[in-house]
């Protein structure tokens, strides 16, 4: 099966008639970057643009007529995706126009949301800010772009200087990003999705990538059918079509993924495969403390060879399931350096209260045998949002988090943040804001048990239906009084309809953007079309909030010099007043803000190239560094000589590293048993989500056709032996509850996946059937990140009485 066969079948019927065919009925056979006449009404003109849905980075060329996206199809000059895209992507255009865009700001009145002006909104914001600075927060999203998370981390961090703002990416990726700081002390991923046409083996931890990341996956596919051998390793809780694909399909339990990676580590060190001279050349060796910490403590060669003792193949097989032949099978192919490895990874590893720690183990695994810098060799997280990367990790919208890969704890941090926005001294905290789930906490408590959130602006994300535990972290707050909910969206979710104050926002080509994807490339693009009505960008609503309370004179609002924190410029040197919406576009916003955020990525090497490169390239992978010629040259493999250009010795430098001597660590931490595990009250694990249809909370793609027709709810997948058991029959409408909450689901069984016996999947893109009143909010002690993939549940039919 090649690339194309793969991406038609897992498509399903929606992707049958898709590829160019969108707003308004509008077919198009055109090349990407031509222009066709044969449509009344005027030419189709095609630009190009990342895809807005997941952090793959597929490009497409948009096709534009009468001011409405009528085409999409693959950009066949696109290194990520090379023309092809999967069914969300064929139909991305069609996210512009569902029949219930929000296209003037609202104002809840007497319980009901009323439509007011602009101006008024606008004023409504600055006074939640003025009647309590400290007390107001943003809460953001990987799917900002980077200029809009830029210009909401400086008001924050820079404006109220109060370090309230985190974003959903707290929930999908932050121990991706601990375990990167903890292992190399710099964030994001060495190797790039060229290692996906190089390796020999593939490894996926946890995830499914056919449904996914489909477009990358096809790249393996594709490679089989070209007669290349790659073998596939699936190690998963549940049969996936992933496992469909894979030689090697290895189930286990839940948490004891630590327990197979020790594993693995202890026969390689036990037999002496491991790579002696990459170890002794360019590794240290690492345990935790308690409480955690990302520096550890040292410990030798020794010590950590003691510490795997208790991992034999036959204990592994007794935590987690898999086979003590399986288990020697993967050291077996770690101890062969003549294979090149890849290992993938997601939400499986993140979304766990161990998180930090499997992160570590699984870059131990590779730097301990030395698969590690050659292309197809390398450990790579992969992301679920369009900027995850380039906006949250490394504009550094998270609560600790200044741009660049800069920390507020760190003085030396601080002052040169506080240089290059020309702040005065001492403006920045050092005190982090409140992470995801603290912050949601806080702002669901009266202010006289902690609750010192009182006002929260949500942009570009659905926390009502994301957020776990929401029976605790979200619905408290809509009862509390003095409690203001801001949503900047485009249509009406879950959260926007919950809220005190409704903004409608412009969405993806409807203005200027750029994002950061998985790895590390940046890319840019223009407005194409109009947003509806009202509906105004993100990154403007912000910066107009910042003016209003520059004009009443907070603080501030003001530089060291007394100006505007975000006076931008025209090419005369005159001051702009963007904040004055018919003003915003008489100078590129976005290239402003992004030009004065480049300034940060070159201290952690993170080197940005100028914005107008970006303009001409399908993307830029970082560090991205200026030639002797003038032209920019990106970077595939970070920390190896024959790639990375700030490796200055060896043939691997860790320049970052924790150790301060250009090593990387190898961590040891032991398997620790998940925070609840199913008893005699609860007896299934759950697990939650997503489907190849849909995307996050559905919000998007719910409204396009095609794919709801496709995948029209969510349900709850379940082993059929446990159907048997509780007499359940396909299809019928069970509740599925847990300590905190319940809600009702349809079952499917023997579908698409099956989990194991003893437990039951749901995925969390159907806003009405809220899967995450049931999630625990349990979360990893170093990335604050929640745990989705495993709680206790119980399932009952209806009218039977829970025990």
């Amino acid at each position: 099966m090649d690339r194309r066969d793969f991406l038609k079948t897992t498509a399903l019927a929606a992707a049958s008639a898709a590829a160019y065919r969108l707003a308004q009925g509008g077919d198009s056979a055109a090349a990407p970057g031509t222009r066709v006449t044969d449509a009344p009404g005027g030419d189709v003109t095609w630009d190009k643009a990342p895809c807005r849905f997941c952090g793959t980075g597929c490009h497409v060329q948009v096709g534009v007529r009468g001011g409405k996206v009528v085409a999409i199809a693959g950009d066949d000059k696109a290194e990520v995706n090379k023309g092809l895209l999967c069914v969300k992507g064929y139909h991305v255009g069609l996210a512009l126009y569902g029949k219930d865009r929000l296209t003037r700001p609202l104002l809840r009145k007497n319980g009901k949301l009323e439509p007011i002006t602009w101006d008024q909104a606008l004023d409504i914001v600055a006074d939640r800010v003025m009647q309590n600075p400290a007390g107001f927060a943003i809460y953001g999203s990987g799917q900002w772009t980077i200029p809009e998370g830029y210009a909401a981390n400086k008001l924050i961090k820079a404006g109220l200087a109060n370090n309230q703002i985190d974003p959903n990416a707290r929930l999908c990726m932050a121990s991706a990003v601990t375990g990167f700081l903890s292992t190399y002390g710099v964030d994001e991923p060495a190797g790039c999705y060229d290692d996906l046409d190089a390796a020999d083996v593939i490894i996926m931890w946890g995830n499914n990538p056919a449904e996914m990341h489909p477009v990358l996956f096809s790249r393996i596919v594709d490679r089989r059918s070209r007669g290349e051998d790659v073998k596939i390793i699936d190690l998963t809780t549940r049969r996936t079509r992933t496992s469909g694909f894979s030689q090697h399909t290895l189930f286990f339990k839940p948490q004891s993924d630590l327990a197979i990676a020790n594993g693995i580590a202890h026969l390689l060190v036990e037999r002496g495969t491991f790579d002696r001279a990459f170890v002794d050349a360019y590794c240290n060796f690492r345990q935790r403390t308690e409480p955690p910490t990302l520096d550890g403590q040292a410990m030798s060669f020794e010590q950590y060879k003691a510490a795997l003792a208790d991992y034999t193949p036959e204990k592994v097989e007794e935590i987690s399931g898999v086979s003590a032949a399986d288990i020697r099978m993967l050291a077996d192919l770690f101890g062969n350096r003549d294979l090149k490895i890849t290992s993938l990874w997601c939400m499986g590893m993140n979304q766990h209260t161990r998180g930090t720690a499997i992160n570590d183990l699984v870059h131990g695994i590779h730097l301990l045998s030395g698969h590690f810098g050659r292309p197809g060799d390398a450990p790579t997280s992969l992301t679920g949002q369009p900027s995850a990367c380039g906006t949250v990790r490394e504009a550094g919208t998270l609560a600790h988090a200044l741009p660049g890969g800069f920390v507020v704890a760190k003085p030396e941090h601080r002052q040169k943040a506080e240089e290059i926005w020309n702040l005065p001294a001492g403006r920045i905290k050092d005190k982090p804001g409140y992470h995801t789930v603290e912050m949601w906490r806080r702002f669901s408590k009266p202010a006289d048990q902690g609750g010192d959130i009182d006002t929260i602006w949500v942009q570009v994300t659905n926390p009502a239906r994301s957020l776990p535990n929401i029976n605790e972290l979200f619905e408290p707050s809509r009862k509390l009084p003095g409690k203001f909910l801001i949503v900047s969206d485009v249509y009406p979710t879950a959260t926007a309809m919950a809220a005190d104050l409704v903004l409608p926002s412009a969405m993806w080509v409807e203005k200027n953007g750029m994002f950061g994807n998985s790895e590390r490339r940046t890319q840019q693009w223009f407005k194409m079309v109009p947003p509806p009505g009202e509906a105004r960008d993100d990154c403007w609503q912000t910066l107009a909030v910042a003016r209003r309370l520059y004009d009443r004179g907070l603080p501030g609002m003001k530089d060291k010099d007394g100006k505007f924190l975000f006076d931008i410029k025209d090419a005369a040197g005159k001051s702009v007043p963007f904040w004055e919406w018919p003003r915003y576009y008489d100078v590129n916003v976005d290239r402003a803000l992004f030009e004065e955020y480049r300034k940060f990525s070159r201290f952690k090497h993170k080197d940005l190239a100028p914005y107008d490169e970006y303009v001409k390239a399908r993307g830029l992978r970082w560090p991205v560094v200026e030639q002797p010629d003038g032209s920019w040259r990106e970077t595939r493999f970070r920390f190896s000589k024959h790639d990375d250009p700030y490796v200055t010795k060896g043939e691997h430098q860790f320049y970052h590293s924790v150790t301060k001597d250009d090593r990387a660590l190898i961590w040891f931490h032991p398997y620790d048993p998940p925070p609840e595990s199913p008893d005699a009250d609860y007896p299934l694990w759950l697990c939650t989500g997503r489907v190849i249809e849909h995307w996050h909370t559905g919000t998007m793609t719910m409204r396009i056709p095609q794919l709801q027709r496709a995948m029209p709810e969510a349900y709850v997948e379940m082993h059929r032996d446990d159907a048997r058991a509780l007499g359940v029959q396909d299809g019928e409408i069970v509740i599925v509850e847990s300590r905190r909450g319940s809600l009702e689901l349809p079952v499917w069984l023997d579908g698409r996946a099956e989990p194991a016996r003893g437990s039951v999947f749901v995925p969390f893109f159907d806003e009405r059937l809220a899967i995450n009143r049931a999630t625990l909010d349990a979360h990893d002690p170093l990335s604050k990140q929640p745990d989705y993939k495993k709680c206790a549940v119980r399932v009952r039919r209806r009218g039977k009485a829970a025990p």
